[in-house]
């Protein structure tokens, strides 16, 4: 970063000549301490939220994914959410209705046209519900470029930028989206000084404006394993910059199994979003997405329709569905009268005693009768018992461990058999 890039990105003022160095040097305020002045906390204003724990005024997130999981239709939700006013993604609008803008610059307008109509048709939200407050660009019709490097270093677009504070304000936006962040400049993305100019840039718009930047940005290569706040792709600074940082995972094998998932089209339409960094309020729990397929009608002369993704709130199932008390104090005496194995590829595996007992197959829903065990382990109502099998090989067992008590769980009811219906065979839920 240059000097006079750097000095702009503080205040903008100009420069003045050192004359002993013949250097150019930035003419600042004088530096000073401020006392604290003890403000009664109860009359400190809430930080002011917009969607969730996702979008603070005022502030940057970064949503960072890999290529195809969704980032930009997620991204399209949040915004019709706010501009509706209907919390789409299960996260409450702390200030109601607001203005969205999404700046995709990947996308021609047409397809913006496609994914914005899909979202709206799908949740039955009509213009009237939006009340103008929904805008849409393409960075093809008007492209946006906020900084460059060349041989003489990294420059800012600070036109561009007043230009930006200037239709936000006009607006009223609450809310804008660069979509990727990477087609938003042209510098590379492992330069960390320049990084940090352009999202502390982003950042100070936020802060004059009132409203919240979102950055989407891709990771780097992560040889198979899941996107945490730490993998967006080139330099840290943004990742640094950002307040919130939403991390998008596609479900993983492991997950997928113990919920009973093997049809890989839809397991691919699950997403989940964590809270990677949250300086600003406690991490949430994770936020699962389904990507759903919407028809657009639009089929004409023989030609078919349209279909085109839509992000939709996906309540995860849990293991536990559907089970009492009762169920695991079943597995407890059923397990005392015989020698069950830990592993799953022995014939005598103790999951044949869940699956019985609960009513699932020991084959299809393998995955959940594994989490299933490894909850009642870790709670010490099971436990594992190294010793001699009947060819007087050391294996481990499961055995009993803390048995449960049947005049402390009440009133034996009739155990209903939770099924094995998987998340595939409708109702999403394993129960």
């Amino acid at each position: 970063m240059t000097l006079r890039s750097l000095a702009d990105e503080i205040d903008g003022r100009p420069f003045a000549s050192d004359t002993e160095s013949g250097a150019k040097v930035a003419r600042l305020k004088p530096i000073s301490a401020t006392p604290f002045g003890w403000p009664d906390p109860r009359s400190i204003p809430t930080r002011p939220w917009l969607m969730g724990h996702w979008l603070l005024a005022g502030e940057v997130t970064a949503i960072i994914a890999p290529g195809g999981t969704g980032k930009s239709t997620i991204g399209n939700a949040i915004a019709l959410s706010l501009a509706s006013g209907q919390p789409l993604l299960g996260k409450p609008l702390h200030r109601g209705a607001q203005a969205a803008w999404i700046y995709n610059l990947e996308d021609a307008q047409d397809e913006l046209d496609r994914q914005i109509s899909a979202a709206a048709l799908f949740y039955g939200i009509s213009p009237d519900d939006c009340a103008g407050r929904l805008l849409v660009d393409s960075g093809l019709d008007q492209p946006l470029c906020t900084a460059k490097e060349d041989q003489s270093g990294f420059l800012l677009a600070e036109d561009v930028f007043q230009q930006l504070t200037a239709t936000i304000r006009a607006r009223k936006i609450a809310v804008v989206t660069v979509d990727p962040f990477v087609s938003s400049h042209m510098v590379s993305e492992n330069n960390n000084g320049a990084i940090d100019g352009i999202a502390k840039r982003w950042k100070r718009l936020a802060k004059e404006t009132g409203c919240a930047v979102v950055l989407v940005h891709h990771t780097k290569k992560l040889g198979g394993r899941e996107v945490t706040a730490e993998d967006g792709r080139g330099a840290v600074a943004l990742r640094d910059a950002a307040r919130v940082v939403l991390p998008l995972n596609p479900m993983g094998d492991r997950e997928a199994e113990e919920l009973g998932i093997n049809d890989p089209a839809l397991r691919r339409s699950l997403v989940r979003i964590d809270t990677g960094k949250a300086n600003r309020a406690p991490a949430d729990a994770a936020t699962w997405i389904k990507l759903e397929s919407q028809s657009l009608d639009n089929g004409k002369d023989g030609s078919p329709a349209d279909f085109v993704g839509v992000a939709t709130l996906w309540e995860k199932p849990d293991a536990f569905d559907g089970l009492s008390a009762w169920h695991l104090y079943e597995v407890q005496q059923r397990l005392k009268d015989g020698e069950w194995r830990d592993s799953v590829q022995a014939k005598d595996w103790a999951g044949h005693v869940v699956a019985e007992v609960v009513g699932l197959s020991a084959e299809r829903d393998k995955g959940r009768i594994k989490a299933l065990l490894r909850s009642w382990i870790g709670s010490g109502a099971l436990a594992i018992d190294r010793h001699t099998d009947g060819k007087g090989n050391l294996r481990p067992f499961v055995i009993v461990g803390n048995e449960l008590n049947p005049a402390e769980l009440g009133p034996r009811p009739h155990l209903e058999k939770c099924g094995g219906e998987s998340v595939e065979s409708g109702g999403g839920v394993l129960s």
